[in-house]
């Protein structure tokens, strides 16, 4: 019996929606502390969102345009995903 592949709408919305460029785009978040230089405060945290293929190309893209001192990078996808696009502060960053 061969493995069954089961994809949810968002998935394949997603794979239909990038197919010709050939490669997958996801959306992260990036959790960040504006400065390296001082100790990392947690009411400090702040946040933005990059689309990347994966989770070390948002990192590369966010450390080689910012100064922030990045601390830790989360995929969304799914109901998460939804969920922070109803946040009024969603906008993707490019750089």
């Amino acid at each position: 019996m061969s493995p069954r592949f089961v994809l949810s709408k968002n998935q394949l919305a997603k794979l239909l929606l990038y197919a010709d460029k050939g490669d997958l785009l996801m959306i992260y978040k990036v959790y960040y502390q504006e400065t390296k230089i001082r100790n990392p405060k947690r009411e400090e945290t702040q946040s933005l969102y990059i689309e990347a293929s994966s989770d070390v190309e948002a990192r590369q893209k966010v450390e080689e345009n910012t100064p922030y001192n990045i601390e830790f990078v989360q995929l969304l996808e799914g109901s998460h995903l939804e969920y922070e696009k109803e946040n009024a502060e969603f906008t993707l960053v490019e750089f």
